[in-house]
């Protein structure tokens, strides 16, 4: 029997997803249809700028037109072998992320959760193969407010209650300390951590930016310790901040680096660890894998994406429009903004409670047909696809005013 059609108004669809659906999202009520640039459409045609980029996915824009050949030239030939045969995109594409990001080997998979599993596993492995850690005794230093995804072994090293409330038993061996606390960190390293995972900003505790030295002083520790370095720049790497990476705002190189997200150009879902060759090397076959992890697709198009940031145009726009992004923020201070944080196109902004929730100014956006996201109760992010003008910017910014100025 054939199913019934969907109905085609927002709210239509919005009610229809109701009984098919798991509950694990609460989106704003907006049923995106058509996307382009920095701009999404509804089915009704309504046109929102998006503030938001899928969480830095989208940093090159909605189907970037070099991303959409890219995907199209190997749609035509290639789309899967699996790792059980080699394919002919792989080896450039690894080569190609290792020398944007000054490391040495690429470990490929396909979410951010995924990315860190594996840095975790290969941490583990080479603490117990190279650093000599008793078996199964291996420990992980992790700041506290983190987000690195939502598996259970992740979630079990997150401060965030709702993300770890009912999936218990929690994974042992990780240690948890404040963020930009290089005492506290200090403290809990000793002769059992194979690794300290950070992320060098924090995006979903609201776009959290350690001091200036913290990233610094993370490498040193970590390299006197004898342990790994690990930075997830899932949401903040490949042009967000200004720079290719957050960690180069420091001049710092982890040992093993996490990315996501905008690696697959909104497309298709592309991940990796690079890291050290040494530590990467730990792997053997058999030992750790993924059936699309290297896949000719995502292959295809994470080379077009190091191709884009490989000009240093995104990152220059990112660094150029982030004072734009900065200055209207701070206009704003003390007029419905109790305080904010930004680095490049990328900024979380505290609301003050007496005007709105952090969900209630994104709705009075989305009405305005501007699209962002909240977190924490009344704070809510703001990250721009790195192609959006400095008269979309303004333009959304004069949103926020107008919303802010509208009170409670």
């Amino acid at each position: 029997m054939t199913a019934p059609a969907l109905a085609h108004t927002s709210d239509e669809l919005i009610r229809a997803e109701a009984p098919v659906l798991a509950h694990n999202y609460h989106p704003l009520p907006v049923v995106v249809a058509r996307a382009e640039g920095t701009w999404v459409e509804d089915v009704e045609g309504r046109r929102y700028l998006d503030m938001l980029a899928g969480y830095s996915a989208l940093n090159f824009g909605h189907r970037n037109p070099v991303l959409i050949e890219a995907a199209h030239r190997q749609l035509d030939r290639l789309t899967l072998t699996s790792r059980a045969f080699h394919n002919d995109r792989l080896a450039q594409f690894a080569r190609s992320l290792a020398e944007l990001t000054g490391l040495e080997m690429v470990l490929p998979m396909n979410t951010g959760a995924e990315a860190v599993e594996s840095a975790v596993k290969v941490a583990r492995k080479w603490a117990y193969e190279v650093k000599g850690v008793a078996p199964d005794q291996a420990t992980i230093v992790v700041a506290a407010e983190n987000f690195h995804g939502r598996t259970t072994t992740i979630v079990s090293f997150s401060t965030d209650e709702t993300a770890r409330a009912g999936f218990g038993p929690f994974t042992p061996g990780f240690r948890i300390v404040p963020y930009n606390d290089l005492a506290a960190l200090e403290a809990a390293v000793d002769e059992t951590t194979a690794a300290v995972l950070i992320e060098p900003i924090q995006g979903e505790a609201g776009v959290v930016i350690p001091a200036d030295g913290y990233l610094t002083g993370v490498r040193e520790l970590t390299r006197r310790n004898g342990c790994l370095f690990i930075a997830d720049e899932i949401q903040s790497g490949l042009g967000r901040t200004g720079t290719t990476l957050a960690v180069d705002h420091e001049g710092v190189v982890p040992d093993l680096l996490l990315l996501g997200k905008a690696l697959g150009g909104g497309i298709v879902p592309v991940s990796a660890v690079v890291g050290r060759r040494d530590v990467l090397e730990v792997l053997r076959p058999g030992e750790h894998g993924s059936t699309f992890g290297g896949n000719p697709l995502a292959a295809a198009v994470g080379s077009a994406v190091v191709e884009l940031l490989e000009t240093g145009e995104f990152q220059r726009r990112a660094a150029e429009l982030g004072e734009v992004l900065r200055e209207g923020l701070a206009a704003l201070v003390g007029r419905g903004v109790e305080g904010f944080r930004a680095r490049g196109l990328w900024a979380g902004v505290d609301i003050d409670p007496a005007i709105g929730t952090g969900r209630e100014i994104s709705e009075r956006l989305m009405r305005e047909g501007v699209l962002v996201k909240d977190t924490h109760g009344s704070t809510i992010r703001l990250a721009p696809p790195l192609t959006i003008t400095g008269e979309e910017l303004r333009s959304a910014l004069g949103s926020l005013e107008k919303v802010l100025g509208q009170g409670a």
